[in-house]
C-alpha cells in the first residue's frame, strides 16, 4: 500500500512538472513581450520579466526535485530521517522564493490590468505568490513535526 501511494504521488510530480515546461515554452516569452509592448520606454523590461519567471521555474524544479526524492526516503524507510528534513527545508525556502520572485512580476499584472482595463488581472497574478505561501508554511510545519517527531524517537532509543 505504501509504494502505491507514493507512486501515486510520484505520477503527480512528475504530471506537475508538464504544465511548467509548456509555460516556458509559450507562456513566459509572451508575457516578456507584452510588457515590453506596455513598457516601451524601459526596453529591459522583457528581460527584467523573462529572468524573473525563468528563475521561478528553475526554482520550482528545484523543489519537485526535492519532493521527489522525499518520496523516494519514504520508499527506502527513511521517512524519519535528517535528510528528510532539509529535503523540506529546501521545498520550503523554493515555495518563499517563487512567491517573492512572482510578487516582483506582479506591477506587470497590473499594467495588463490597466491597459485591457480588467482589475480581475491582478487577482490572477496574486494566485502563484500565494499558493507557493501557502506550501511553504505547509512545507515549514512538516518540518517542524518531522525534527520533533526525530527528536522523540532519539529519546526513546536512549531510554531503551
Amino acid at each position: 500500500m505504501k509504494s502505491a501511494s507514493t507512486l501515486f504521488l510520484k505520477t503527480a510530480v512528475f504530471v506537475l512538472s508538464l504544465p511548467m515546461v509548456l509555460f516556458c515554452l509559450f507562456l513566459i516569452p509572451e508575457v516578456g513581450r507584452a510588457t515590453a509592448d506596455l513598457l516601451p520606454a524601459f526596453g529591459a523590461s522583457k528581460y527584467v520579466v523573462w529572468a524573473l519567471l525563468y528563475a521561478s521555474v528553475i526554482i520550482y524544479f528545484i523543489g519537485l526535485y526535492q519532493a521527489f526524492q522525499l518520496l523516494r526516503c519514504i520508499d527506502q524507510g527513511r521517512a524519519f530521517s535528517v535528510s528528510s528534513v532539509r529535503k523540506l527545508q529546501v521545498i520550503k525556502r523554493c515555495a518563499g522564493t517563487i512567491s517573492i520572485l512572482h510578487l516582483c512580476v506582479l506591477p506587470s499584472f497590473y499594467l495588463f490590468a490597466e491597459f485591457d482595463d480588467a482589475p480581475g488581472v491582478i487577482f490572477v497574478g496574486l494566485i502563484v505568490p500565494f499558493a507557493s505561501l501557502v506550501i511553504a508554511v505547509f512545507a515549514a510545519l512538516l518540518q517542524k513535526l518531522l525534527q520533533e517527531a526525530i527528536e522523540m524517537k532519539s529519546e526513546n532509543e536512549l531510554t531503551i
